[in-house]
């Protein structure tokens, strides 16, 4: 994914409100950007960190800056949320997920149950898009992608940063759908490069941790891979093992 212009190097000053954050620029001008994470954003932030904001330069944006990037213990961390759907929905249309590789159709944000579901992938045998609201009828595979960037004190990795009833919700979905005959794979994508290994968070939310247990064990697949940060764009690396 490469981004609409370079990304420029400023100072985090706060995030506030969830979505926002004050940053200074190298001219010493301090704006506002826009913070696309409503997660916790535990141990990847904090005033005075570097960081690296994209001009977005788009009359529909009240926020002139988008935080994409911010830097702690000496690496580059992925904080905004809307980008691994973008690395990964690209890397899956390029065959560059062999896991994940021969499905004829990729299809992205697809309503299944009671969900949104980040990708649908099908073979060349099941229309595509299908035409009613229902399942199709033939095997599909279902992928939802979570963006890791907690390390906690010992090292590791962690999913999720907060407690996250969407995050278990998504769990159950691909558990249902793996009972109801089709594929499904939880993809974490590890937006920063000092995580050795990734574990669901059960000292942070036990329920998402009981969910992930139960989901693998009913036979939903984990694909883990690193995003590589530039200032020019992401793109995903080498695979990640879970703890």
């Amino acid at each position: 994914m490469s981004y609409d212009g370079a990304l420029v190097e400023a100072v985090l000053l706060r995030r506030y409100k969830r979505f926002l954050a004050d940053v200074r620029l190298p001219d010493g001008t301090e704006v506002v950007a826009h913070c696309a994470n409503p997660g916790s954003m535990k141990g990847c932030w904090e005033p005075g960190a570097r960081c690296r904001v994209l001009d977005v330069a788009s009359p529909k944006r009240k926020l002139k800056w988008s935080l994409e990037q911010i830097e702690m213990n000496h690496t580059w961390v992925l904080t905004h949320t809307g980008r691994p759907n973008a690395v990964v929905g690209e890397a899956l249309r390029a065959g560059l997920v062999p896991e994940l590789a021969g499905y004829e159709h990729v299809r992205s944000e697809v309503k299944w149950g009671d969900s949104r579901l980040d990708f649908v992938l099908l073979d060349g045998s099941t229309q595509a898009p299908w035409e009613s609201g229902d399942a199709p009828a033939s095997r599909a595979c279902l992928v939802e992608v979570k963006n890791v960037t907690l390390r906690e004190d010992d090292g590791l990795g962690y999913f999720p940063d907060s407690v996250s009833k969407r995050g278990s919700k998504h769990l159950r979905e691909l558990q249902a759908a793996v009972e109801a005959g089709h594929r499904a794979v939880l993809f974490f994508h590890v937006g920063r490069a000092d995580l050795p290994s990734v574990a669901p968070a059960a000292h942070i939310d036990p329920v998402y941790a009981a969910a992930f247990r139960e989901a693998v064990a009913a036979g939903v697949e984990v694909i883990a891979r690193r995003c590589v940060l530039t200032v020019q764009g992401l793109e995903l690396g080498e695979p990640v093992p879970l703890a």
